[in-house]
């Protein structure tokens, strides 16, 4: 593969896609492609659930430093509430006695945090149902707590400042967690906290996705969002933002994607390659993505490599047109697909509703008003899509048949991610909470 020239209309070079290991970019395309459809989407288990456990959603209250869990299906009822900053007056008093990382802290709390602490960004529970697991941003950590007694297993602190996304393989023994500003992965034993390897990655990872099985890693680098310099001509300042793909049992890297030549290509030069949440089809042939000031999305051929469609979806006429009102660079973050991948669903973040998009003719549904959505789960009986509501902290599920909302449920502080996971059959919360 060679490399081609930077587009005329940007300021610096930008990296490009590039073969990292001899014959790897046909391996991966090759086995990405051959992965069988499967009957539930890829971040909805946390391995195999044995006898005796309960699904349920994790949903994560960034403000609060809290977990609330609800049901998983019917009717969404709250179960309990896990503290996941149980060891917070340690964890500040560390901070406050290192200059640097109270900078950073503080930092984070005044950018990305939107003048609160960010407590909790990803979460996903062990495959006996005995614990979960917390990416803490503003103490740069992982942390297992016990959901028996609200107690911390063990905690790893990440490279850099701030931890943020994760992913757990198929069979819920790895989790991956991005190290913000480090731009480096962890992948760590879910168990034991043990790192098991780590890779690097473009500026500011932040999605990670297990594909083939549990083979490969994808890890999206979204590049420098709290800035203001968000007008399209400097977009050259956002940094390297780019697709890595790692090996996840070995860590090396076996293929680097820039979609700012895949953008060009398509004739899209005028968006961001900032690539944000992501949904595979189910046979992982085909990707979906968001990117930074984009009302819509775009579909990926894998094996093709090629971007093949766009789809955009339509603006609130209240939301202010200013790019530097707009979250961490967002105007539409969340997405996922239904188990049969036929529908997708979709959080417009900054324009106040989440709707539901037919995948062969790219139609929305009803265009369903929420407030401020951050993310989009699939329930776990497939039937709904589960949306949290980060400015009305509560969640709404939205029928993927319908297009309609059904229910909405109460939680904590500025819910974000929701996640799919298992609890101890009768479990109400931690025995200390």
């Amino acid at each position: 593969m060679t490399t081609a020239p930077s587009s005329p209309h940007r300021p610096s070079p930008r990296r490009r896609s590039r073969v990292i290991a001899g014959g790897a970019v046909a391996l991966v395309l090759a086995a990405t492609a051959a992965v069988p459809a499967t009957a539930a989407p890829a971040d909805t288990s946390a391995g195999q659930a044995g006898a005796g456990l309960n699904e349920v959603m994790f949903v994560g209250n960034n403000w609060e430093g809290t977990a609330d869990v609800i049901e998983s299906t019917g009717d969404y009822a709250r179960v309990g509430r896990v503290n996941v900053i149980p060891d917070k007056a340690e964890r500040l008093w560390e901070i406050h006695l290192n200059p640097v990382r109270l900078a950073f802290y503080l930092g984070i709390r005044q950018t990305v945090g939107e003048g609160h602490d960010q407590y909790v960004d990803d979460m996903y529970s062990t495959p006996d149902g005995s614990a979960v697991v917390v990416s803490r941003p503003s103490f740069a950590d992982v942390v297992s707590i016990d959901l028996a007694t609200g107690g911390i297993n063990w905690r790893f602190p990440v490279s850099g400042f701030r931890s943020d996304h994760m992913a757990i393989s198929p069979d819920g023994r790895k989790v991956a967690v991005s190290a913000s500003t480090s731009n480096t992965v962890h992948v760590l034993d879910i168990v034991t906290g043990k790192e098991l390897g780590s890779f690097g990655t473009g500026d500011k990872p932040h999605e990670n996705v297990f594909t083939d099985g549990g083979r490969y890693i994808w890890n999206m680098s979204i590049g420098e969002v709290n800035n203001a310099l968000d007008a399209p001509w400097l977009d050259w300042t956002k940094g390297d933002r780019r697709i890595t793909i790692a090996d996840a049992n070995t860590f090396e890297t076996v293929r680097v994607v820039d979609m700012r030549e895949r953008l060009d290509a398509f004739g899209r030069d005028d968006l961001s390659d900032s690539v944000r949440p992501v949904a595979f089809t189910p046979d992982e042939s085909t990707l979906y993505f968001q990117v930074s000031f984009f009302n819509g999305f775009l579909e990926y051929d894998v094996a093709a490599d090629r971007i093949t469609r766009s789809k955009e979806l339509p603006k609130n006429p209240e939301t202010d047109e200013d790019r530097t009102t707009w979250v961490n660079d967002s105007r539409h973050h969340g997405m996922s697909m239904d188990p049969r991948g036929d529908k997708l669903c979709v959080a417009g973040t900054m324009d106040d509703y989440a709707t539901v998009v037919d995948r062969k003719t790219l139609r929305e549904g009803p265009l369903v008003p929420v407030s401020k959505p951050y993310w989009a789960t699939v329930s776990g009986d497939g039937r709904h899509c589960v949306v949290s509501e980060s400015g009305a902290d509560r969640v709404s599920v939205i029928d993927f048949a319908t297009g309609r909302k059904v229910r909405s449920v109460p939680v904590g502080d500025h819910p974000q991610r929701v996640r799919v996971g298992h609890v101890p059959a009768g479990w109400t919360g931690p025995s200390g909470s």
